[in-house]
């Protein structure tokens, strides 16, 4: 009777496997020991698993502190919590994610971390793929949450605030804002997109992790300053793209990391520009123009079903129901993804840096807010210095960062980072943020991958 009730459960619940995803499940909430249903194998990754399939095997798998993963059979693997939407583990060779479960009336939300959405599993080799299910032998409370209501066409249109501007550059010399009068032509929906999309929020983002002594020595002997825009004297990031008013950003940074890593792989004989519409169209493992998560973009979609080149399905900033790329385009493939630091809540200053310079560019993200908008140059930390009212929502961007630096009068340290908002905004459509200090927590969720060339 229960495993009835548990197919009905997620029967009426599922939808589609890239419906909204507001589940809010912690790294607690996710370890400990689980079942996993298991459906009939398939040669091919377009199975659809918006419907259960007849269980045919069940794997029993322990997730342990900090991401190891064992099995009924003594088995060890890899798990890793995706942000607060679901979870990956890699175990016995074969790969199992999925989106946890939940459940949502209007604004009002139910995570029932101790189940999952229907999933995907697939070997390493990417051929033999299958359907499942997850339910943790310990059943947790359901936890609730409120979010705001979808976005309502023909919103207010955002305004820029000159009196914080006023305050932002005479109250800290660090960085300095201005006006951009082509916001004030978008509504505050669409800004909000821009700038990551309500979808792409973590609630309870973390923190940067303490850098351990194999991290400092990762770094030893590393220059005090780089970046792949000039080293040994050649670009090896390829041009800045604006996003509009699509919550693509996820697209663009994890499309934008492989184009600079082919560079780097290939000495820059090869200057691939990909498709973040196919992205947008395409992917089970985001919400189009409503946000997505550079881990299931960059590393897992690139592994699972690769990515295209720009002409295979040029950039039109719009959700679409249908996936317009040309069938007829060989797709390029990627692997080894990971969250720098090994797992998430694992990444720090240090990790990063041996990874931006040991393996290239990388997808990073960090929460936005109102003052980030109007930057134009210098080195960027959030003032707090807003208007009491502020109908901006804190969103979380992804960006691709590209190298590192430290300001020479006064020795504070920064990142450089590609931004996806055109090449009129901020530096040339570049940005500094203040390094060392996880500032809007962007040392805390570094993604990389491989591409295979």
């Amino acid at each position: 009777m229960e495993s009835m009730w548990f197919l009905l459960f997620f029967t009426i619940w599922l939808g589609t496997a890239n419906a909204d995803t507001p589940a809010n499940c912690t790294y607690d909430d996710i370890r400990g020991t689980w079942m996993f249903q298991i459906g009939q194998a398939d040669s091919t990754n377009k199975l659809d698993c918006t419907v259960m399939p007849e269980t045919v095997s069940t794997l029993t798998v322990t997730l342990l502190y900090p991401n190891e993963a064992v099995d009924q059979f003594g088995n060890k693997g890899f798990w890793t919590l995706i942000y607060n939407q679901g979870f990956e583990v890699v175990i016995r060779n074969r790969k199992y994610f999925a989106f946890s479960m939940y459940k949502q009336d209007g604004k009002n939300v139910t995570s029932f971390c101790d189940q999952t959405l229907n999933g995907w599993s697939h070997d390493t080799s990417d051929r033999n793929w299958a359907c499942y299910s997850g339910k943790k032998m310990e059943q947790l409370k359901p936890k609730y949450h409120t979010i705001l209501p979808p976005k309502v066409e023909g919103g207010k249109y955002y305004t820029t605030d000159h009196d914080m501007l006023y305050n932002i550059n005479s109250k800290q010399s660090s960085w300095k804002a201005g006006a951009y009068p082509h916001f004030e032509k978008m509504t505050m929906d669409e800004i909000i997109r821009m700038a990551g999309g309500r979808k792409s929020r973590i609630h309870g983002q973390p923190r940067a992790t303490r850098p351990t002594d194999k991290d400092l020595k990762s770094t030893t002997g590393y220059p005090e300053s780089f970046d792949w825009r000039d080293h040994m004297g050649q670009d090896f990031v390829s041009p800045i793209r604006n996003q509009e008013s699509c919550g693509s950003c996820y697209a663009f940074s994890s499309m934008g990391m492989h184009e600079a890593r082919v560079r780097v792989i290939t000495n820059n004989t090869q200057q691939p520009v990909f498709s973040p519409q196919d992205i947008v169209d395409c992917s089970e493992y985001s919400q189009g123009c409503e946000g997505g998560f550079p881990y299931l973009i960059a590393g897992k979609y690139a592994e699972d079903f690769g990515i295209v080149p720009e002409s295979c399905n040029p950039y039109n900033g719009k959700d679409s129901s249908v996936c317009h790329t040309k069938t007829s385009c060989t797709r390029m493939y990627a692997t080894d993804y990971s969250y720098v630091g090994g797992y998430y809540g694992g990444c720090n200053e240090y990790a990063m840096i041996n990874a931006l310079v040991k393996n290239g560019p990388m997808s990073v993200s960090f929460m936005v807010y109102n003052d980030f908008l109007h930057y134009k140059s210098g080195v960027y930390h959030y003032t707090q210095l807003e208007n009491s009212f502020n109908p901006f929502e804190i969103t979380n961007h992804a960006v691709l960062l590209v190298g590192y630096g430290s300001v020479e009068e006064t020795g504070e340290k920064y990142w450089i980072v590609k931004n996806s908002w055109g090449p009129t905004w901020g530096e040339s459509g570049y940005f500094r943020i203040k390094r060392g200090n996880d500032e809007c927590a962007i040392e805390s969720i570094a993604v990389e991958s491989t591409p295979i060339v």
